[in-house]
């Protein structure tokens, strides 16, 4: 099974610097309230360092289909 996050977006970015806002946006979150799945990559872990502030983080397993 991989590990995947579930990343929720808790804040607005109004007022935030310009770096947070971008990583926000890369990360696929638009408003207050929208909720990501992505891999659980030491990329995406860099990426919500820095915008902890404004997101909520859950981990997740992900099960694997087996045919």
């Amino acid at each position: 099974m991989s590990r995947k996050l579930r990343i929720r977006m808790k804040r607005s970015s109004i007022g935030k610097h310009r770096k947070a806002k971008l990583t926000l946006r890369a990360l696929g979150l638009k408003k207050i309230g929208d909720v990501v799945e992505k891999k659980d990559t030491p990329q995406i872990r860099g990426m919500l360092r820095n915008v902890a502030h404004i997101v909520e983080v859950e981990e997740i397993e992900e099960e694997t289909k087996n045919d």
